[in-house]
């Protein structure tokens, strides 16, 4: 089969889509696949149509990537690919959207409010979680104590995003459950060392312990959560569910992945490993 990498990109999140897509990459040629890798610049139109794919495995993160707007021009090339369609995308990327979704659907979601550049932030709960709408791997996350520190906060944000969530800070423990091909994973526990779990300590090796839970009721819990988000949000192939869990083992949903890292330190492969399913497996399943 021939088989396109998408990697790279424009977002915030360009380097650790790079290491996503060449695992991709190396994984598909050491399965016998014509496996060619590709950045999304201006030509990517025209390389596409040149190359002519059986299949685009996306490994793009983050805005252009896992906001419909690549699933929409493959959709109009007519070109299959791995993962979510354009609708799911959009609506999983935007935090915003997909909160109010899961409160429709009964998911529990930290409380929040969404600003855009020039409203006022009208929020007086501390300690609370304040970040972009649209960027993944925790890319401009900050946990603000007073007004003060919130206002500091959304200010640097609008480099970055158009829209900007101040929800909720959940005191508790976090835990990712991944969603491969409809099923739900082994739920993971995921330790920072310095507290929270920001773009450091999710890609610097020796900051995070990973764990996976054995509470088996929380455990079965947090998998139907998972699998009901994935289909709330008319989600394909794969997606990756973070929660946190308070003390009194109440879970919340913070967001989802539609496109979760391959790294060699991403959850979602660690998931599938505990469950039997090595590397070159999941590919194998995703492309099919």
């Amino acid at each position: 089969m021939k088989v396109v990498v998408l990697m790279g990109g424009r977002s915030a999140e360009r380097e650790i889509s790079l290491r996503t897509g060449q695992a991709v990459l190396k994984a598909l040629q050491e399965l016998g696949h014509e496996a060619i890798g590709l950045d999304l610049d201006e030509s990517l139109c025209e390389k596409l149509r040149e190359i002519k794919p059986d299949k685009v495995f996306i490994a793009l993160h983050g805005p252009y990537g896992e906001d419909g707007r690549i699933q929409g021009l493959l959709d109009i090339l007519g070109i299959p690919y791995v993962g979510s369609g354009v609708l799911g995308s959009a609506l999983a990327m935007d935090k915003d959207t997909t909160k109010k979704i899961l409160r429709f659907h009964g998911v529990p979601t930290p409380n929040w409010i969404s600003v855009r550049r020039g409203e006022k932030v009208p929020w007086d709960s501390f300690p609370a979680v304040v970040k972009p709408s649209d960027q993944g791997s925790s890319v401009g996350l900050f946990v603000v104590n007073n007004k003060e520190e919130l206002s500091q906060a959304v200010e640097k944000l609008w480099d970055i995003t158009e829209k900007v969530i101040v929800e909720d800070f959940i005191e508790g423990r976090d835990m990712t459950v991944g969603v491969l091909k409809e099923e739900a994973l082994p739920p993971i526990e995921i330790k920072p060392k310095r507290g929270i779990y920001d773009y450091e300590s999710k890609y610097t090796k020796g900051m995070t312990e990973y764990v996976f839970l054995e509470e088996e009721e929380l455990s079965k819990e947090l998998q139907s959560l998972a699998l009901k988000v994935h289909k709330a949000l008319e989600l394909k192939d794969l997606s990756r569910v973070d929660f946190r869990v308070d003390k009194n083992g109440m879970p919340f949903v913070l967001e989802v992945n539609t496109i979760p890292g391959m790294t060699e330190l991403s959850l979602f492969p660690m998931a599938c490993r505990k469950k039997g399913i090595d590397f070159k497996l999941i590919i194998s399943m995703l492309i099919c």
